[in-house]
């Protein structure tokens, strides 16, 4: 009997054990009250009208920066934005968020402790997030939101979302439906953006399963999605082809199925009736019942990148890097009849194809536009630059019609290389929305997206931003000969470099570069005279760590072991001329930001200065409107030095105009 009670006892306190773990994992461990961070909105949202800002100078309304997560899942660290319904949404790693497009005011967010956002979708009124547990994979939710307050409509786990694109981090979702996969990617469903039930079953052609982890391998819109499927052909190697296959959402029925020209994962992307796909050897569009009415051949026709492409009232307007055959529509019509005004800007090529006919209504060589976005019947496209050797990125305001271009520079500054996000345009509401990869935060980085509005016209060309010709000082007049004689530069030669923005040409040099006369360069072949451009690229390290070395001693001029070395590849560079010191001061900001290292230094003299890069070769200075960099290879300190006196003059210069 005694040992019936030990073995009860026993079972019971095992029980009770079991018990306490199953409620303190239900209870603690996976609560929802200390996971989850989530506010919602009672206020209404003011939808936008579809238009973008007029032509001329651009101001910023609002901006936002967000921080990439690193999360323990590789390549889903980007930052996403879509703007709809009078909202901003943004999806990263860390939850998702909306907020009041004319504002910028936080409206809902949602965000989960030790998960990671790894996917989003959106149609109708619903948003729906995908999360996994960090560190386990097969700990999966998806969440349901209502758009305009944020309120939770329901949770489900164990499902997949079908071919999550790395870049947006978005995956495909129409008419109340969002489109899931099975572990072996090989069987579609459809799962109620109302209910989180399945309300479909689509199982893919025999052979073909989804693309996991491509950058962009699938897109959607409320009535179509479209999905890059990898098939095994019969045979050797050649047979393996990669397809793509538009879904019907609200029934799960295959629309159409068309075979791509490669094995690689494709770049997909759904306009309004066109479907865009990039598979590494062509540029194709497809039209809404599958017929392809354009081609653009070549291995590097979009580069890394998905092309940029908009639909244009009638037409699709394009962009890609001429390769190969170049553009073709339907019917075998060639791209040769590029503008006049554009040649020689032979970056990429911008053509408008008419999408019942396929035809070629315009074609023309324009710079490599990052993004484009169309509203009000005009299409707005995104630079990395304005001019090559000056600092803002540029906004051209480009009709459908015959191509015609108007530029206004972006009142920030930026590197399209930097990971985090891919550079993204949108216009609502008389706003242009633009989202920009930065370097900060360091080290993980980050994503800015900047709201910008109309500006107010000034006395200059909208090409500089409203501000006269007159005021750029000249590049070379910035250093006297004292200022070169104390660097040790007696006999040397300038070399003026000037500019233009659009068809306003500067009167004064921009960048002057002071060479040992007779034609000697810096030994080191890192001369600033060897360089095309003296933009400061960000390298691939992480947080500045600069060398103590590296900024100016006191009690004195930097001198080596044997006395006091000449300045070499010495570069003074008037970057931009701003209207009022906060925009000048905001272009410095973003131009630091998008350094990988970057230090602010007080003791220039200037308003505002940053010391750019690892070592002290490189000066960003702001001096009221104007900010100028220089560049000075050796010895170190040099352009700490000359900076002073560049900011030195400036301030007279200021003065004197005022």
């Amino acid at each position: 009997m005694g040992r019936v009670r030990v073995a009860l006892g026993l079972l019971s306190g095992a029980v009770a054990v079991a018990l306490c773990v199953v409620l303190v994992d239900t209870y603690v461990l996976r609560a929802e009250w200390w996971q989850v961070r989530h506010t919602v909105t009672g206020e209404p949202a003011a939808p936008q009208s579809e238009v973008g800002p007029p032509p001329g100078p651009l101001a910023v309304s609002w901006e936002l920066a967000t921080r990439t997560h690193r999360g323990s899942v590789a390549g889903y660290d980007g930052v996403a934005f879509q703007v709809a319904r009078g909202q901003v949404v943004t999806a990263s790693g860390h939850g998702i968020e909306a907020r009041d497009a004319r504002t910028g005011g936080a409206r809902w967010s949602y965000r989960r402790a030790g998960w990671s956002l790894l996917g989003w979708t959106s149609t109708g009124s619903r948003v729906v997030a995908y999360f996994e547990r960090d560190g386990d994979r097969g700990d999966r939710m998806l969440v349901a939101f209502d758009a305009l307050s944020g309120g939770l409509l329901w949770r489900r786990q164990d499902e997949r979302p079908a071919a999550v694109s790395r870049t947006t981090l978005r995956w495909p979702a129409g008419s109340g439906v969002l489109l899931t996969a099975d572990e072996g990617r090989r069987t579609l469903f459809g799962v109620s953006a109302v209910t989180g039930n399945r309300v479909w079953r689509l199982a893919l052609p025999r052979g073909c399963r989804l693309f996991e982890g491509g950058a962009h391998p699938s897109d959607g819109r409320e009535d179509l999605a479209a999905l890059g499927l990898r098939c095994a052909g019969p045979g050797s190697d050649k047979g393996h082809r990669s397809r793509l296959l538009a879904v019907d959402p609200t029934k799960g029925i295959v629309r159409w199925e068309r075979r791509l020209g490669s094995r690689e994962s494709p770049e997909v992307s759904m306009l309004d009736g066109v479907t865009l796909v990039s598979d590494g050897t062509a540029l194709r569009a497809f039209d809404d019942g599958g017929r392809q009415f354009g081609i653009w051949k070549g291995d590097g026709v979009c580069g890394d990148l998905m092309c940029p492409g908009v639909l244009a009232p009638g037409r699709l307007v394009v962009v890609y890097h001429p390769d190969g055959a170049g553009g073709t529509g339907a019917e075998g019509t060639g791209s040769d009849g590029a503008a006049a005004d554009g040649a020689g800007m032979g970056e990429a090529r911008m053509e408008a194809v008419d999408v019942p006919s396929g035809r070629v209504g315009w074609s023309r060589d324009v710079p490599a536009y990052t993004a484009l976005a169309q509203a009000g019947g005009q299409v707005f496209a995104l630079r990395p630059r304005l001019s090559e050797p000056l600092l803002p990125a540029g906004v051209d305001i480009v009709q459908p019609g015959d191509g015609s271009v108007t530029t206004a520079p972006a009142p920030f500054s930026m590197d399209p290389d930097l990971p985090g996000v891919r550079p993204w345009l949108a216009a609502a509401g008389g706003l242009l929305y633009a989202a920009l990869p930065q370097a900060a935060p360091r080290p993980d980085g980050g994503a800015r997206l900047v709201a910008l509005r109309g500006g107010l016209a000034g006395a200059g060309p909208p090409e500089l931003g409203g501000v006269p010709a007159k005021d750029w000082p000249d590049a070379c007049s910035l250093l006297k000969k004292a200022d070169l004689t104390a660097a040790r530069l007696t006999g040397y030669v300038t070399e003026p470099r000037r500019a233009s923005a659009g068809t306003v040409r500067l009167p004064h040099p921009v960048s002057c570069t002071y060479e040992p006369r007779g034609g000697g360069r810096d030994p080191a072949g890192a001369g600033a005279g060897a360089r095309r451009s003296p933009s400061p690229k960000p390298s691939a390290a992480g947080s500045a760590t600069p060398d103590p070395s590296a900024g100016p001693r006191e009690g004195g001029p930097d001198r080596d072991d044997g006395g006091e070395a000449a300045v070499t590849g010495l570069t003074v560079s008037v970057r931009w001329v701003a209207d009022t010191d906060a925009a000048a001061s905001r272009m410095l900001e973003t131009l630091q930001a998008a350094q990988a290292q970057a230090r602010r230094r007080r003791d220039i003299g200037g308003d505002e200065a940053y010391e750019i890069g690892p070592t002290a070769g490189m000066i960003a200075l702001r001096v009221g409107r104007c900010v100028v960099m220089i560049e000075a290879n050796r010895p170190p300190g040099a352009a700490a030095r000359l900076a002073r006196a560049v900011a030195y003059r400036l301030h007279h210069l200021s003065q004197a105009r005022s």
